[in-house]
């Protein structure tokens, strides 16, 4: 069982753990329990009626990798849906869930430590509603939302942050990031939300 974080709280990754090459990183959320709705058997079966509101909730995870000023130096080291995969190979996105429902990780996310770039400091992990203004829906409608990670070789969990507060009004989730500390690499759980809209918007924030 990983050590479970609070928002605000670091922990040291590869201290004490010389065989850590690589870490599983596991986002989830499940979409809050809605009311059928009474009108029209389809409408209230699917629960969407072909409304904005009422479609489902597709989360979209990625990853900004930043150098030592906190800066994006290449789109290619933006790592989401339609970019699988990192400019040094070090970060591979396992691809796109569109709707959270399940047990378990939603997304998955595989950084190989050995292998990332001396360029790289951070990995800013972000989670964010796709097209949410079209379909009016904000992280108020997300619940059970965690970000864990797993030690690719071992298959053991790490470190587990359960996202508790209300993120309602906001569209983007900042759920912790990876950054290096001398030798070593350390979680820092961040559970901040923003109303950022696409993950296209938050990058520039970082050129």
């Amino acid at each position: 069982m990983g050590i479970n974080l609070v928002k605000g709280q670091k922990i040291d990754l590869t201290k004490g753990r010389s065989s850590l090459s690589g870490v599983m990183v596991g986002l989830g959320w499940d979409p809050v329990v809605k009311e059928k709705k009474k009108s029209g058997f389809l409408g209230g079966l699917l629960g969407g009626g072909g409304s904005a509101a009422g479609a489902e909730i597709d989360c979209d995870a990625s990853v900004i990798l930043l150098d030592e000023k906190g800066k994006l130096l290449s789109k290619e080291n933006l790592v989401y849906f339609g970019n699988k995969t990192s400019k040094d190979g070090s970060v591979v996105h396992s691809g796109d869930n569109r709707t959270g429902d399940g047990d378990g990780d939603d997304e998955v996310i595989n950084v190989n430590l050995s292998a990332i770039s001396p360029s790289v400091h951070k990995l800013v992990f972000v989670v964010n509603i796709y097209q949410a203004k079209q379909r009016k829906q904000d992280f108020g409608l997300i619940q059970n939302a965690f970000i864990r990670l797993v030690d690719s070789g071992s298959k053991e969990e790490l470190i587990h942050y359960n996202l508790t507060e209300s993120y309602a009004g906001k569209t983007s989730l900042f759920p912790g990031e990876l950054y290096r500390h001398g030798s070593e690499w350390k979680f820092s759980a961040i559970g901040e939300g923003t109303a950022d809209l696409d993950i296209g918007s938050i990058a520039n924030k970082y050129l």
